[in-house]
């Protein structure tokens, strides 16, 4: 039905290089650049470990519940992590149970979100409209720099991805190609695991308001019109949110525990309702999300002055793919822009959906000269700007050696991270002379895939002893010997992670003086092995200051190790522990 609607626009260059959509040549460029996508999402996975700001502690809690074997509530340390729910945890758990090493496994769930994204959006697209014009759709999903950096990021909005556009999947294929009462189920409880994977997996299912507004002015148009298999809408979400809520609340009946009571009361309430209306941090202007879907988006926002008419004109002639489509992501875009708290990869799941809408637009966009010219620009000024970083690293100019001290990175690393900027930079600007203007379309793919393999392979393997603070942990094992034991006050998630056995904490939202008064106990049972390791602007005045130990920046942040013998008990006692200006240091974050 909706295929009959519109046709894309003559294809006379595609994005590969062969016109024939149905020659055996073209199908193996398109399944040779597949294969090489999918190579640059997997290049560095298990080279690196988690880093700030999010990864450690989603780490941490998966880590707990294999340890501890308790899965329900997720922990930070020994805190109950009531911020977000432990659906992403379960996944980085389950993944660390079936191949036993915590770098694969943290990595994983992001990465198999973002191939299952690409497929649902080359299934979506394929069925919308063809083959060809799927092709287009997963490479201009895949060359959108927001997309790959989270694909190989483990943070949960990659996974919320996945089930958002694994829902629309199902709905498109309901609304628009259907009735299928079946796809339809499967949209809602995906929609419902999306909720309880993170609090906004609702919003699929706001693409049912743009239908309903079509249908109303089309009523006689085929599709689902009415039927007692609507109410599938209901039980099938309810039943994707059992996933998590089903246990939490037969815990709540069965455990008066106020812990647990008070957890579900931040989570349920503050962490959703509170968290939208009346954000407490992350506060952006109402068009914040402009800004960032011109830089994150790109390239794919370079072609939006040709795109936007394109798609308004084809919205005039009540195209229901488009108007579904578009209204459903324009839906998304005011309800993100509404709330006060704002962060970049909120408006994520709109991406594969405006790939879909933009995907039988691309082949007549790409014959454009001013397109193409834009195309390639991208491709030489981001091939240009990193050998010049490249060689102001490899060379310490000025900017490099600053940014290395800030982030204590020792200098020798400079000049490896440099050649492989030097690297990535001279092949981009190869790509675009040897491609050239005709090939503007290919020479971006190209660079995206050197770029994700120089970041997964060169960038964050360098890094990674310093952003993950396994180098000043490392330093803590070898000054306290293997036979002591640690203590952690005022500390940060990727330093509690990488910890082996994990260190003992006295909370991590909890004050600092409460901290201190529970560290001065546990010290004072056995001074001689136990030491304590302390924010530096969180250290005690009752501590012994010529024995502190300054043991190493991470993060933007100074640590310090304390011995047992070097605490005062009697004065933690009678000062409460508490530590001027202790608690806004600590609250500080990790700046990243």
């Amino acid at each position: 039905m909706a295929g009959a609607i519109i046709h894309a626009d003559p294809i006379r260059e595609p994005l590969v290089p062969l016109p024939n959509p149905r020659s055996s040549s073209n199908k193996l460029w398109f399944a040779i650049l597949i294969a090489l996508v999918v190579l640059s999402l997997l290049a560095g996975l298990g080279l690196r470990s988690p880093t700030p700001p999010d990864e450690p502690r989603f780490v941490l809690a998966a880590r707990h519940m294999v340890e501890t074997g308790q899965w329900l509530l997720p922990h930070r340390g020994s805190e109950l992590y009531a911020e977000k729910p432990p659906t992403f945890m379960w996944i980085q758990a389950a993944t660390y149970t079936l191949l036993g090493n915590w770098n694969l496994s943290f990595l994983l769930p992001s990465l198999l979100a973002a191939l299952l994204t690409l497929w649902l959006t080359w299934d979506m697209s394929r069925r919308l409209w063809n083959r060809q014009v799927a092709r287009y759709a997963v490479l201009g999903l895949f060359v959108c720099i927001q997309f790959g950096l989270m694909a190989k990021r483990a943070q949960i909005d990659m996974v919320l991805v996945g089930m958002t556009t694994l829902a629309l999947w199902g709905l498109v294929r309901h609304l628009l190609l259907g009735p299928n009462w079946g796809a339809l189920a499967l949209a809602a409880f995906a929609a419902g695991v999306g909720t309880v994977t993170k609090g906004v997996g609702f919003l699929p299912l706001l693409m049912l308001i743009p239908w309903a507004a079509w249908r109303w002015r089309h009523p006689q148009a085929p599709g689902p019109g009415r039927s007692w298999n609507w109410w599938l809408l209901l039980p099938a979400f309810i039943a994707g949110t059992a996933v998590w809520l089903a246990p939490l609340g037969i815990a709540l009946l069965n455990n008066p525990d106020p812990g647990l009571q008070a957890y579900a009361r931040e989570l349920l309430f503050k962490q959703t309702g509170t968290r939208y209306a009346a954000a407490w941090h992350h506060h952006q202007p109402f068009w914040y999300y402009l800004q960032v879907m011109l830089t994150l988006w790109l390239p794919g926002s370079l072609v939006a002055p040709w795109l936007l008419p394109a798609w308004w004109r084809r919205c005039r002639r009540a195209d229901p793919r488009y108007l579904l489509l578009l209204g459903w992501a324009l839906l998304v875009l005011l309800f993100f822009s509404a709330s006060p708290g704002k962060r970049e990869v909120y408006i994520l799941p709109m991406l594969p959906a405006l790939a879909v809408a933009a995907a039988p637009l691309l082949p007549g966009l790409l014959r454009r000269t001013g397109v193409r010219w834009a195309l390639l620009a991208y491709v030489l000024a981001l091939g240009l700007a990193t050998l010049v970083f490249g060689y102001g690293a490899v060379h310490g100019d000025g900017w490099a050696m600053r940014n290395a001290v800030k982030r204590s990175i020792d200098l020798w690393v400079l000049p490896y991270v440099g050649w492989w900027l030097i690297g990535f930079g001279a092949s981009a600007v190869l790509l675009a002379a040897v491609l050239r203007l005709r090939r503007a379309g290919l020479a971006v793919v190209l660079t995206t895939v050197l770029l994700w393999c120089m970041y997964g392979l060169g960038g964050m393997p360098a890094l990674d002893p310093y952003s993950s603070a396994s180098l000043v942990m490392d330093k803590v094992r070898e000054r306290i010997g293997p036979d002591a034991e640690l203590g952690m006050v005022a500390w940060r998630e990727q330093n509690l992670l990488q910890t082996h056995p994990q260190a003992t904490d006295f909370g991590f939202k909890r004050p600092v003086a409460e901290q201190w008064q529970d560290a001065a106990r546990w010290v004072s049972a056995d001074p001689q092995r136990r030491w304590l390791f302390v924010l530096d602007k969180a250290m005690s005045p009752c501590a012994d200051r010529a024995a502190v130990i300054d043991i190493g920046s991470a993060n933007r942040n100074n640590w310090q190790l304390l011995p047992g013998t070097a605490l005062h008990a009697d004065c933690v006692a009678r000062t409460h522990g508490v530590v001027a200006g202790a608690d806004e240091a600590a609250q500080a974050g990790d700046g990243d």
